[in-house]
């Protein structure tokens, strides 16, 4: 018998308009890591891929497009669009720097959705396509 394995498939489009409902922040994951390509991305519920968080910066440079990424969950969830605004001439250079330079790890994302009970214990596979 052929063994097979259960995958919850999210668009990403989908995934990226949960996270932004649920936090109330840009969110763009395919902006990330310099943009990912089009392809598949799979984590589990709860995720154990990390112990603790992966981004250890609580601040980066409020440079769109910087060579610094990622922030630690901490900071992501202490900070609102708005604490960042002022540092940017308009709203769309502000979104562009927190889509793809001020953002938590994944699992980071995972975890705590799935505590909150918004996001059910199995694998996933976000399809990356736009």
């Amino acid at each position: 018998m052929l063994e097979t394995k259960t995958v919850k498939v999210v668009t990403l489009h989908d995934w990226d308009y949960f996270v932004f409902e649920t936090y109330g922040k840009p969110y763009m994951f395919q902006q990330q890591d310099g943009c990912k390509e089009r392809g598949k991305q799979y984590f589990d519920v709860p995720s154990h891929e990390w112990i603790g968080d992966y981004y250890e910066n609580d601040e980066i440079p409020f440079e769109v497009n910087g060579e610094e990424m990622g922030v630690s969950f901490k900071s992501w969830l202490n900070t609102s669009p708005d604490d960042t605004r002022k540092q940017f001439e308009d709203y769309f250079d502000n979104s562009l720097f927190w889509e793809r330079n001020f953002y938590p790890d994944l699992e980071m994302i995972v975890n705590d959705l799935h505590s909150k009970g918004l996001l059910e214990e199995g694998r996933y596979m976000i399809d990356i396509d736009w």
